[in-house]
Parts: structure tokens; C-alpha cells; sequence
């Protein structure tokens, strides 16, 4: 199922415009090298604004971000979800606004991190739902026992986690602790979040685990998030 999905989110037509100067030309580069993101590069007077990206899909606007910001969204926050910081977490918005379903190609573990932070930033937000996370092997999930012993402690959250059975978790009232239905899984590295309510927030993220690191997409697509959760419990 998180296969149909990959391909079905390929299909998408969004543009992506970077707009710099000719003397950042090597920042531009390192920024989306690897990435199997299409960009087209448009120059910027030398008195003009900071680098840049813009994202259009089927010729319409979808959202706009500096580059420098954009950098720094990829690095992990520092903080837990119980110690939020708005301005991190406005800046976020902006990424999934303007990146929301784009596959990524080469993605690191840490640029996995700072998106399902941003997930995890959200269902704290909201304070009741539902959040699932598939950490691939129950193991990786001894780093982040802090960040959803807070979650489940300081929320309404019924907390899931999923992965492959290679260490005991310690019990934490409202997480609930599965293996993966399907071993095919356990390539994946999941995060998704569903209010519950009509009408209530959904997103979610799924990476999937490559010889060159990981490929993934978030979406905030309340009917993917229900296909991603569905492939999850099934």
C-alpha cells in the first residue's frame, strides 16, 4: 500500500524555482544535490532579497521559502514538543505548506528527524487524536522514549508505535507499542497524525529506506493520512 503511495505522490507536477545570485550558485547546489528535486535557477539583482525557492504546482503559487530558512528546517529542533517554540514551529508550516507532497530523494536520518518533529509538534498541539510512528526497529525508538513519555503524559494523545520486535520499550501510560503487520514495513519510517474530527488536522510522513539513505513525502491530505494509517494496522 505505502508503494501505490510513492508513485501516486511522483505523479505530482509541482515546479520549483530558485531564485539567487550568481555567487550562490555552490549553496544552491549543495542545498538540493541528491534530492531528484527539478530546479530551475533564476537570477537575482545584486541589490535584490536573500536566495529563495518558490513552489507552483500546475502553474499556481503553492508557497515560497527562503533558502537560508530552508536550511535550517532541516536540521532537527533541539526542544521537546512539551517545550515548544512558535517561531520554529511557524517556520515548519511553511516547509510543509510549500514542499507537501513532493517526493525526496537521498534523504538523511536528521532531516527525518526535524519533519516528524513537526508531527509530533502538531498532535501536542491539538492535544487529542490519534499518533502513529513506525521507527522501522522498536530499538531506534530508545532515543525518542523522552520526547513521547512527554507527548503522552502532557496530552489526550493515544500514542502508537510500530517496528520491528529487536528491544523491550519501557511502558508509558497512553503508548501502546506493535510489531509491524507486514515485514515488508520495516523499510519504512512512518509518522502520522489524525485529530479524529471532522474537519480536524491530518499529516503524515513516510520515508522509505534506500541504498543511499531514505526517499520520502509529508502530506497533509486527510484522505493519504487515513491510506498511510491503514497500512499501519492492517
Amino acid at each position: 500500500m505505502l508503494d501505490a503511495l510513492f508513485e501516486s505522490v511522483r505523479e505530482s507536477r509541482k515546479q520549483f524555482s530558485v531564485y539567487a545570485h550568481a555567487d550562490d550558485a555552490a549553496d544552491v547546489d549543495g542545498l538540493f544535490a541528491g534530492h531528484n528535486v527539478a530546479v530551475e535557477r533564476r537570477p537575482l539583482p545584486p541589490d535584490g532579497p536573500p536566495p529563495f525557492l518558490v513552489v507552483e504546482e500546475d502553474d499556481e503559487f503553492v508557497g515560497a521559502v527562503g533558502l537560508e530558512t530552508l536550511e535550517a528546517l532541516l536540521e532537527p529542533p533541539r526542544h521537546r514538543p512539551s517545550e515548544s517554540v512558535p517561531g520554529i514551529s511557524a517556520a515548519y508550516r511553511v516547509l510543509f505548506e510549500a514542499l507537501d507532497e513532493t517526493v525526496f530523494a537521498a534523504m538523511r536520518r536528521r532531516e527525518l528527524v526535524a519533519v516528524s518533529r513537526e508531527i509530533e509538534e502538531r498532535a501536542y498541539r491539538v492535544g487529542e487524536g490519534t499518533l502513529r510512528v513506525g521507527f522501522q526497529n522498536l530499538s531506534t525508538f530508545r532515543h525518542q522514549v523522552g520526547v513521547y513519555r512527554g507527548l503522552a503524559s502532557r496530552s489526550m494523545l493515544d500514542v502508537h508505535v510500530y517496528g520491528a520486535s529487536d528491544w523491550e520499550p519501557p511502558t508509558i501510560p497512553g503508548v501502546s507499542y506493535h510489531e509491524y503487520p507486514d515485514r515488508s514495513l520495516e523499510a519504512y519510517w512512518v509518522v502520522a497524525f489524525d485529530e479524529g474530527a471532522p474537519g480536524g488536522q491530518t499529516t503524515a510522513l513516510v520515508a522509505r529506506e534506500t541504498a543511499d539513505g531514505y526517499e520520502g513525502f509529508w502530506t497533509d491530505d486527510p484522505e493519504m493520512t487515513r491510506e498511510v494509517t491503514a497500512a499501519l494496522e492492517s
